[in-house]
């Protein structure tokens, strides 16, 4: 938990979350659940004697590459995948926090894990590229930005599963109730970590209800406890203070922006300035506004830190809002806060996120152990953590037609 903290500044509660999901991982894949995971199936052939059998079958050399924010839990849990199913595994994890990883590589082979089952890679991701295109991995699992996403789909032919941008939306429904727990999720979802999750909440749909009710008050009050002393809130690795602060500034240009708080720089640090240090930030922009084409793509940027966006909705506008919902092109994680099963049906009848929390107590964020956690609506998408995700990710289908007679009379044999 500490090393994590050295690499990845997060709190004491967000470290040590990654170690317990870790943990609790294993205590799933033991015994033997390992074997269960490539169960397959057999059916009967078409004469006596033949049978057909499905088989999840190991891809050989593959390749991960893995994000800073998650340290331990994301490449533990995939390189565990990829390793449960057969493959020879090449990791690379952000070289800025790839120790953590190392230590990780390092406890398995005292556990008894052969040497030779996985290469780890320490250096930039440009020197992890030209190893790609040079060593042809059968399979590449990618967490982290779409820029690379992108450039790596290309480059392997499409020999990729992606789990990279997610600029996640949470709708709150016209049932207030909770307060304090709804304005405590937000607070959560959108500034644990410093917003550095790629299940962060981007952009939070309040209903009026919800605001009338006090909830946006709520939520300021929240993010100006956080603090700098226990890593509440804290450095951004990918982002300059001065980068999102002028995002910021972009936002507040659109007619009817305006900061409902932060929008500052930390204060009392000595964090360098390749990284950034503000304050939690949230900037409310009209619904109406967010929707035009020249604002839609400024307003749903996501912002790999402690910000995001905040609009108002009333009932006649759902359909707008579940239409930006559809505009956005990653497909992450979603959250619909309500207990009315109409409105939330509804809402999950018109969306397509592949992690989908609903009810009163939704959330963006969490990506634990015990359900699939990944992107849908893209061929690409990986999963990460269950059987399913794991499958998916780290085999493939392979059909074994096996017929050793007996052979019919010769007589009977005709060409056609």
């Amino acid at each position: 938990m500490r090393l994590i903290q050295r690499v990845a500044p997060k709190s004491i509660a967000q470290a040590l979350g990654e170690v317990r999901v870790t943990r609790k991982f294993f205590e799933n894949f033991s015994g033997d659940q390992v074997r269960f995971l490539a169960r397959g199936f057999t059916n009967p052939g078409d004469h006596l004697g033949q049978m057909s059998s499905g088989n999840r079958w190991p891809y050989g050399p593959v390749a991960l590459i893995t994000p800073f924010n998650f340290p331990l839990e994301i490449p533990a849990l995939q390189l565990m995948g990829a390793l449960y199913m057969g493959n020879k595994a090449l990791l690379h994890v952000d070289q800025r926090v790839s120790v953590v990883a190392e230590q990780l590589l390092r406890l398995l082979h005292h556990c008894g894990a052969p040497p030779t089952d996985v290469d780890l890679l320490h250096g930039p991701g440009t020197t992890m590229a030209d190893v790609i295109k040079a060593a042809e991995p059968r399979s590449t699992l990618f967490t982290g930005s779409q820029r690379v996403a992108e450039w790596l789909a290309v480059e392997t032919h499409g020999k990729v599963f992606l789990e990279d941008a997610g600029f996640d939306w949470k709708i709150l429904g016209p049932d207030v109730r909770d307060l304090d727990y709804v304005a405590w999720q937000c607070d959560q979802d959108a500034y644990a970590c410093s917003g550095q999750k790629c299940s962060a909440q981007s952009i939070l749909f309040a209903h009026s209800n919800w605001v009338t009710a006090g909830l946006l008050d709520r939520i300021t009050d929240l993010a100006t406890r956080r603090k700098l002393a226990n890593l509440t809130v804290g450095p951004v690795l990918s982002w300059t203070t001065k980068s999102i602060l002028d995002h910021t500034k972009r936002l507040l240009q659109i007619p009817g922006a305006k900061l409902l708080f932060g929008g500052k720089p930390l204060s009392g640090h000595s964090i360098p300035e390749v990284y950034g240090a503000v304050e939690p930030t949230a900037v409310f922009v009209p619904l109406e506004q967010a929707l035009l084409p020249e604002h839609f793509g400024v307003v749903t940027t996501e912002v790999f830190g402690p910000f995001q966006v905040v609009t108002e909705w009333q009932d006649s506008q759902l359909p707008q809002v579940l239409d930006a919902c559809e505009r956005m092109s990653h497909h992450l994680t979603a959250a619909v806060v309500s207990n009315d099963i109409n409105f939330v049906q509804h809402v999950l009848g018109n969306t397509v996120n592949g992690t989908t929390y609903v009810g009163i107590r939704a959330r963006t964020t969490g990506a634990p152990q015990n359900h699939w956690f990944g992107p849908a609506g893209d061929p690409r998408g990986a999963g990460i953590g269950t059987p399913e995700a794991i499958r998916l990710v780290w085999s493939c289908h392979r059909e074994i037609i096996t017929d050793f007679g007996p052979v019919p009379p010769a007589a009977s044999l005709v060409q056609s």
